[in-house]
């Protein structure tokens, strides 16, 4: 339960940190397209983690781990410091695409390194897969 407990809480903490990305750079999007891009990927951080919320109480009696206020107040840094000099549509997907890469690999990671249960997989796989689907549709707006 101790692999579970831990993937959930990384699992998480990815689609916190995912969800307050696009918090953060939203008002910045000027393309219609990438903010309905950006809104669909969000309602997916949404369904994943209800879904981690639903598992979670099975493998432990805690909450799940969420990122804290200084990882908050980070992303909202480098994002407004990324994007103070450039705020194109270009320049946003590219700072939404480092994201999602750093979540694939640690989804990814999670995987291949913590043996868990089915629920737990299936979860990772989703929330891989998501981010993978993401990082393919907001390359055209490189």
């Amino acid at each position: 339960m101790e692999n579970e407990v831990n993937v959930l809480d990384e699992l998480n903490k990815g689609t916190c940190m995912g969800i307050d990305a696009i918090h953060f750079i939203l008002d910045k999007v000027k393309d219609d397209n990438l903010r309905k891009e950006l809104n669909r990927l969000h309602n997916k951080y949404r369904e994943i983690s209800n879904g981690i919320c639903k598992i979670y109480k099975e493998y432990s009696n805690k909450m799940p781990h969420e990122t804290n206020a200084i990882n908050k107040a980070m992303t909202w840094y480098s994002t407004n410091m990324k994007t103070l000099t450039d705020d194109s549509t270009s320049k946003i997907a590219e700072l939404l695409v480092q994201g999602l890469n750093m979540g694939i690999i640690e989804g990814r990671r999670l995987l291949n390194h913590k043996e868990t249960d089915s629920n737990v997989t299936k979860l990772t796989k989703e929330y891989v897969a998501i981010q993978e689907e993401a990082l393919e549709k907001l390359k055209k707006f490189l």
